[in-house]
């Protein structure tokens, strides 16, 4: 019977499908059937690999910065989707595939490329991380999410061009020469992904609506038009129905702009590069004129006035007509399976943002940013504010090991939480907490307690708990009861 059960799962999955187009272009507009597609947001990058911060640096990476990873739970993933979506989020860019290192083995970590099973061959995909980037496409399409998706990056945070290189004893910057080892295995990493047949859909990548777009890569700040011509015909054969954005950083090439394979022109704005404000905005549309898509992949890491100022340019600047598809605020994180958020601090200080909100992030401009991006994306669609939240879902209560630690993995939307006890199962609620907040900033799962329950009980006597969650919308339904048995008095 076991192969029946999966063949009924499957089917269940196959037959979600929550779009009925392609995202395509109409020269600077993207296009969602016959309406304009415009979106803004807080980027997520870590939909399909979380950064384990809690854990400090790893040692063992001579790169000197060694973060340790994990894959998410298939619940994470979800609760971060319906968060982002339930908030107005139409699309969303993630980052790139992780490349392995050397390291890796050492700091307890898996990634998506992996070195070639034979000296000088292709490389391989993890299929470990790609059932768990099937699954991420998988609750996107069934919730309502159109994703951006890069290949490679130009940066060593995840493994990128400088890891690839190194499977054949070339360096990084062989990786932009289109007659090196390096380009080849890029391009075969490009059509063994696109190629992939999801394992959650069963449609292979090229056909799932839920991705909007491939990008070439991540701030790939090196691009010249020969290696941007190749790669943009690469995915343009292998997914035409899909777009292609050319992912250069921190300028617009002329080449880009007259390839009529390419989509969709980005750029990302951060101080440390100087242009970070909304002239960058306005000169990008100039340079473009109309020709091609443009949105602002990242900006961010400073205060709520000026991320304001670069918002509103990007929601009503034009330029002979052409307005910014998108933009996205940098970065967001979501709830951890067992309780709390993941969190992410940057070298300016600021940390990552949860949805919706929590005063406990204050001195971050949590709450003011998430309320911006809110009303950005209402003000996209041509509301002038957002609505109201609507209503979280039930959190899901984790098993009671200990009354001091009583822990559930938060509603998506979720801004506070009360706990209740009865002495039946489906007997009389007694509030015993109210107003407990999950958002702790720095949450550590070893040591921290969301709540614990601080009552003198009777020995020997089993007691039941529930979560209700709450925000500005109203209470969620209860979540699934568990049930603690107090240890009886030694005689």
């Amino acid at each position: 019977m076991r192969w029946q059960t999966s063949l009924v799962l499957l089917l269940v999955c196959y037959s979600s499908h929550a779009f009925e187009n392609f995202i395509t272009r109409s020269g600077h507009q993207l296009v969602d059937g016959d309406k304009e597609f415009r979106f803004a947001g807080i980027h997520a990058p870590e939909l399909h690999r979380i950064e384990r911060d809690i854990l400090g640096k790893c040692s063992s990476d001579p790169r000197g910065w060694g973060q340790y990873f994990k894959w998410p739970t298939d619940q994470e993933q979800e609760n971060w989707i319906k968060a982002l979506v339930r908030t107005g989020h139409k699309a969303m860019r993630i980052y790139v595939l992780s490349v392995a290192d050397e390291s890796d083995a050492l700091c307890d970590r898996e990634t998506h490329i992996l070195p070639p099973f034979e000296k000088n061959k292709m490389p391989v995909l993890n299929e470990n991380a790609m059932l768990v980037y099937d699954r991420m496409i998988y609750f996107a399409d069934k919730h309502g999410l159109r994703l951006i998706l890069p290949f490679i990056d130009h940066w060593e945070w995840w493994g990128g061009r400088k890891q690839l290189a190194a499977f054949y004893g070339e360096n990084e910057n062989d990786f932009y020469d289109t007659n090196s080892r390096t380009f080849a295995a890029y391009l075969n990493i490009i059509e063994q992904v696109v190629n992939r047949k999801n394992t959650y859909t069963g449609r292979f990548y090229r056909e799932e609506k839920a991705i909007m777009a491939w990008e070439t890569g991540n701030e790939l700040k090196d691009t010249n038009k020969l290696f941007l011509d190749k790669t943009v015909a690469q995915i343009s054969k292998l997914a035409p129905n899909q777009l292609v954005v050319d992912g250069t950083y921190l300028k617009v090439n002329d080449f880009a702009i007259s390839n009529s394979q390419v989509d969709i022109i980005s750029n990302h704005f951060y101080t440390v590069n100087g242009n970070n404000k909304p002239q960058t905005i306005k000169d990008d549309l100039k340079k473009i004129a109309g020709r091609k898509v443009y949105f602002v992949g990242e900006f961010g890491l400073e205060g709520i006035e000026t991320l304001q100022e670069i918002m509103d340019t990007a929601i009503d600047y034009e330029y002979q007509g052409a307005k910014t598809a998108g933009a996205f605020v940098w970065g967001f994180r979501g709830h951890r399976h067992n309780g709390g958020f993941y969190f992410h601090k940057e070298y300016t200080g600021h940390y990552s943002y949860r949805i919706p909100g929590f005063k406990e992030a204050e001195f971050n401009e949590e709450i003011a940013v998430v309320n911006m991006v809110r009303n950005a994306m209402a003000r996209m669609d041509g509301n002038p504010k957002a609505d109201l939240l609507p209503p979280p879902e039930p959190p899901r209560l984790r098993g009671i090991k200990s009354l001091s630690n009583i822990r559930w993995m938060g509603s998506p939307l979720g801004q506070s939480y009360i706990v209740e006890r009865s002495e039946s199962k489906n007997g009389l609620w007694q509030v015993i907490g109210s107003q407990i907040s999950d958002g702790n900033l720095e949450f550590d799962p070893k040591k921290d307690s969301l709540f614990a329950d601080s009552t003198v009980l009777k020995a020997g006597k089993r007691y039941f708990y529930r979560v209700i969650a709450k925000n500005e919308g109203g209470h969620s339904q209860p979540s699934n009861v568990e049930s603690f048995l107090v240890p009886a008095k030694n005689n």
